[in-house]
């Protein structure tokens, strides 16, 4: 939101991210291969997935809420930002074994 309560506008946004991201040091490979301001999402889905398996939360109730934060009108519009990390994989093998020997 601006200073002035309005939206902001994705190319002005888009190009004060490009500002920061190279005085950061951030360079693109290629045009293909550059630092995104979208990848911030992807991140974001990733992160929230990986802090709620650590804390052993119901992960299917909670993912309409990280759709809706997202801007998403369904999960699975959602499932395409989740990307595989070790953490994330991790946790949800350890739960996976866990539910296995509950089970038994």
């Amino acid at each position: 939101m601006s200073s002035a309560g309005t939206r902001l506008l994705y190319p002005n946004v888009q190009h004060r991210f490009a500002l920061v991201a190279r005085r950061a040091g951030l360079v693109a490979r290629s045009e293909r291969c550059r630092p995104r301001l979208h990848d911030f999402r992807h991140s974001f889905a990733v992160r929230t997935i990986t802090t709620w398996y650590a804390a052993d939360f119901d992960i299917g109730p909670r993912l309409p809420v990280l759709a809706t934060f997202l801007g998403h009108k369904d999960p699975r519009s959602t499932y395409w930002y989740l990307t595989a990390t070790p953490e994330l994989l991790a946790l949800a093998a350890a739960r996976l074994e866990q539910a296995g020997r509950d089970a038994r």
